[in-house]
C-alpha cells in the first residue's frame, strides 16, 4: 500500500463520520426551520450530503455505478429546489396582494383600500 492509498483510506473514514453527523444536523435544521426558505436550503443540503456519501461509498467499494447514481441524484435535487423555490414566490405572491390563505384557520376578512384611495369613515 502507498502513502497515496493510506490518505486516500484515511479521508473515506473520515468521511464517513462526518457526513453522517452533518446529515442529522441538517435534518435538526428542517425541523426546526424556522423559516420555509431555510427548510427548503436544508432539503437542498440533504441532497447534496447524500451525493457525496454516495461517492465516498462508490470509492470505497470500487462500484463506480453509484457514481451515475449520485448524478442522478443531483439533477432531481435540482429540479426539486427548483419546484420549492416557485411554490415559495408563489406563496409570498399572494401574501403580498392580500388574498386569503386556504383552508383551516383562514382568516374570515381581507382588509381592502377603497378605490379612489380615501379613507372610509
Amino acid at each position: 500500500m502507498t502513502a497515496g492509498d493510506q490518505i486516500l483510506q484515511w479521508a473515506i473514514w473520515f468521511a464517513l463520520i462526518a457526513l453522517p453527523l452533518a446529515f442529522l444536523m441538517t435534518v435538526i435544521r428542517v425541523i426546526r426551520g424556522p423559516s420555509l426558505p431555510d427548510r427548503v436550503v436544508a432539503l437542498d443540503m440533504l441532497v447534496a450530503i447524500a451525493i457525496g456519501f454516495i461517492a465516498v461509498i462508490a470509492l470505497k467499494t470500487g462500484f463506480h455505478l453509484y457514481i451515475d447514481i449520485a448524478m442522478a441524484l443531483g439533477l432531481v435535487g435540482f429540479l426539486a429546489t427548483i419546484a420549492f423555490a416557485r411554490f415559495v414566490l408563489a406563496t409570498a405572491g399572494r401574501v403580498k396582494a392580500g388574498v386569503p390563505k386556504q383552508g383551516v384557520g383562514a382568516p374570515g376578512k381581507v382588509k381592502r383600500k377603497s378605490v379612489t384611495g380615501r379613507k372610509k369613515k
